[in-house]
């Protein structure tokens, strides 16, 4: 029963934070590239920040846990079965994919833009941030979607075994 719940809430943390990298890839990527430099630079601030709250903490480092934590369960209460291996694949696929790609790509890319003043720059340095940021931004925001979304569908498969 215990295993039953830790999976369910596993299915539930991943699938909200693959969600989130997924709409986030459908939509607001799309709608912000379609800003002029400055009110995107100033978008994503705002979103940056926004961004940095309870819910999205607890789903985002909730998965790095629970991915873990039901491999490491599934292995000491039912052994090396195919449910383990879905498992480990999730949990690899989500901390290299998701966490060091945030950490080490998109983060610092976000540090760098909250210590940039819009309000101090002229249009070819606000220009030239843009480039620095957005395509790099979304080359990291596209590797950890696909690496989100692979870990998902390998914790579904593997509950469904």
């Amino acid at each position: 029963m215990a295993l039953n719940i830790l999976h369910l809430l596993t299915l539930l943390s991943s699938g909200l934070i693959a969600g989130l990298f997924y709409a986030y890839s459908c939509s607001v990527n799309n709608g912000l590239g379609r800003l002029h430099d400055a009110a995107y630079l100033r978008a994503m601030q705002s979103i940056n920040r926004a961004i940095l709250n309870p819910l999205f903490f607890l789903s985002f480092f909730g998965t790095l846990i629970l991915l873990p934590l039901s491999t490491w369960l599934e292995y000491r209460l039912v052994g090396t079965t195919t449910a383990f291996y879905f498992l480990t694949a999730g949990s690899i696929l989500y901390f290299f994919g998701v966490f060091l790609t945030t950490a080490l790509g998109s983060v610092p890319l976000n540090d760098a833009l909250e210590a940039f003043d819009l309000d101090e720059e002229t249009d070819d340095g606000i220009r030239k941030q843009r480039r620095a940021f957005e395509s790099p931004w979304n080359r990291y925001h596209r590797i950890r979607t696909v690496a989100n979304v692979l870990a998902f569908a390998a914790a579904i498969w593997a509950f469904l075994q």
